[in-house]
C-alpha cells in the first residue's frame, strides 16, 4: 500500500526491524488458529452433531425451519458480507485518525471473545448462542486482517514484503497446526482421561482458540505503532473508501482484461471458498466422518496446500499464471463433479488430497495475477481493496446460495452442483482473459 501524498508514513516506524517484523507475523500465529481450529476442523462437525441431537437435522431459525448447514452456511455468508460493506468505512477511518492498532484491537477481542463464546454451546436449544459466536469471530478474525495486512508495507520495504508477508503465513500455519495438534491429542485420549462428557474437549478447543488468540496477539499490540502516518488522508473519513473503490470501477471500464479477470475471480474464488467452509460439514453429514478423521483430513489439506502453491507457481513459470489458474480451475470443477457421488471416506479422502493440491495454488495465484495485471498508478492500495471486497462479497454469495440451495433440496449435494457451475463460468472467463493481451496501462492515481 503507497502513501498517498496527503499522508507520510510516520518517520518513527523502522522498516525491516526484525523485532517489528516477528512481532507482526506474531498476529497470525494468534489469529489462524480460528481458521483452522473453528472453522475448518473442529466447530462444523461439532455444531451438526449438536443440531442433529433431536433425530433430525432440520432447526428452527427466527420462526424458520431449516437445515442445520443450510444456516450454518448463509451463517458465514453474512459474516462476510457485513466486512465486505464495512471495511473501506473501517480503513477510511483508522487512516484518518492514524490509530490502526486500536481498531485491529477490537476487531482482535471481538473474535477471540465469539470463540470462547462457543464453550457454552451445549445444546440444540442454545444453536442462537452458536450462531452468533461464529459470525462475531468471523467478523472479528476478517476485521482485524483488514488492519495487519495494512502494516506490511509499513514495515517492510518493497524488496523485503514478499519475505515478510511469507514469514507471517508460515508463523500462522505453525501456530495453527501446534493448537490443533494439542486439541487431537486431548479428543483421542478422551477415555484414557476418563472424560464421560463427548462434548467437553471440542468446547474446550473453541475456548483455548480464544485464549490462544487473545494471549498471543498482546506481542503485536506491544510492539507495533498505533498509527501508520503522520498527516491525514485527504476527503470525507465515512465517505473516502467507498470513493476509491467507486474510481477503481471507473477506471476499470478501459481496462476489459482485467475487468475480466476479477469477474472470473469473483466465480470461481466463490466456488474455492465456500468448498473450503462448507467441506468439514459435507464430511461429518453426508459422509459420517468422526472429529477425529475430520481433524486428520484438515492437517492434510494444510500440507497439501503449501505443496500445491509451490506447484503451481511453478507451472505459471513454464506457462503463465492465467493458463496455470486455468489448469487449476478445471481441476476444482472435476472435484466437484466426482464430490457428487462420494458415498464413502475413501472417496472423501481422495477429494480431499485433490482439493489440497489447488487450494494453496489457486488462492496466491490469482493475487499475483492481479497484481501483475493493475496498472501502473499511485494507488495501489485502492486497487487491493476492491479485491479484498470483491472476494469477501464472492464468499457472501458462495456461502449463502450454497445454503440456500442445501435448505432447499435437504443435500448438501445438490450444492456442490452450483459449485461446478460457478466454477465453469469462471473458467470460461478466463479463457477470455488469456485471449485478451493488452499492454498494461499507466493510470494517473
Amino acid at each position: 500500500m503507497n502513501a498517498r501524498p496527503s499522508q507520510r508514513i510516520s518517520t518513527a516506524i523502522a522498516k525491516n526491524d526484525r523485532k517489528t517484523i516477528n512481532a507482526w507475523a506474531m498476529y497470525d500465529w494468534a489469529n489462524s488458529a480460528y481458521a483452522l481450529v473453528i472453522v475448518s476442523a473442529i466447530f462444523p462437525a461439532y455444531y451438526n452433531t449438536i443440531t442433529s441431537a433431536d433425530g433430525t437435522s432440520t432447526i428452527s431459525l427466527f420462526g424458520l425451519s431449516m437445515e442445520n448447514t443450510a444456516a450454518y452456511s448463509i451463517n458465514l455468508g453474512i459474516a462476510f458480507g457485513l466486512i465486505a460493506l464495512i471495511s473501506p468505512l473501517l480503513s477510511s477511518i483508522s487512516d484518518y485518525s492514524s490509530n490502526h492498532r486500536s481498531y485491529m484491537q477490537f476487531f482482535c477481542y471481538l473474535g477471540a471473545g465469539g470463540s470462547m463464546l462457543l464453550f457454552f454451546f451445549t445444546d440444540y436449544h442454545l444453536v442462537y448462542l452458536g450462531l452468533g459466536g461464529m459470525l462475531l469471530a468471523t467478523v472479528g478474525y476478517s476485521g482485524s486482517i483488514v488492519f495487519y495486512n495494512s502494516y506490511l508495507p509499513v514495515i517492510a520495504t518493497e524488496d523485503r514484503q514478499d519475505k515478510v508477508s511469507a514469514r507471517g503465513y508460515a508463523f500462522g500455519y505453525i501456530g495453527a497446526t501446534t493448537l490443533l495438534i494439542i486439541n487431537l491429542v486431548f479428543i483421542l485420549n478422551q477415555q484414557a482421561l476418563g472424560v464421560t462428557d463427548d462434548t467437553l474437549f471440542p468446547r474446550l478447543s473453541f475456548l483455548l482458540t480464544g485464549l490462544w488468540w487473545l494471549g498471543f496477539a498482546q506481542i503485536p499490540f506491544r510492539v507495533l505503532p498505533r498509527g501508520l502516518y503522520t498527516a491525514k488522508p485527504v476527503g470525507n473519513r465515512f465517505t473516502q473508501g467507498y470513493k476509491k473503490l467507486k474510481k477503481v470501477w471507473q477506471q476499470l471500464q478501459s481496462q476489459p482484461r482485467l475487468k475480466t479477470f476479477l469477474f472470473s475471480f469473483f466465480f470461481y474464488i466463490m466456488g474455492v471458498q465456500t468448498v473450503m467452509f462448507m467441506a468439514s460439514s459435507f464430511g461429518e453429514k453426508e459422509i459420517h466422518l468422526g472429529l477425529t478423521q475430520l481433524i486428520v483430513t484438515v492437517l492434510l489439506l494444510e500440507y497439501l496446500g503449501i505443496g500445491g502453491a509451490f506447484l503451481f507457481a511453478w507451472i505459471s513459470k513454464k506457462t503463465s499464471n492465467i493458463t496455470a489458474l486455468m489448469i487449476s480451475v478445471g481441476i476444482w470443477i472435476m472435484i466437484c463433479a466426482g464430490s457428487y457421488f462420494i458415498i464413502t471416506p475413501i472417496h472423501f479422502y481422495i477429494a480431499a488430497f485433490f482439493i489440497g493440491i489447488v487450494m494453496g495454488g489457486i488462492q496466491s495465484l490469482s493475487r499475483s495475477t492481479f497484481a501483475k495485471m493493475i496498472p501502473k498508478t499511485g494507488s495501489n492500495a485502492a486497487y487491493f481493496s476492491f479485491y479484498d471486497v470483491c472476494e469477501k462479497t464472492a464468499m457472501m454469495f458462495g456461502l449463502v446460495m450454497f445454503g440456500y440451495l442445501d435448505n432447499l433440496t435437504g443435500s448438501m449435494r445438490n450444492s456442490i452442483i452450483a459449485l461446478a457451475i460457478w466454477f465453469t463460468i469462471g473458467l470460461v472467463l478466463l479463457f477470455l482473459v488469456d485471449k485478451a493481451r493488452p499492454a498494461r496501462q499507466t493510470i494517473p492515481s
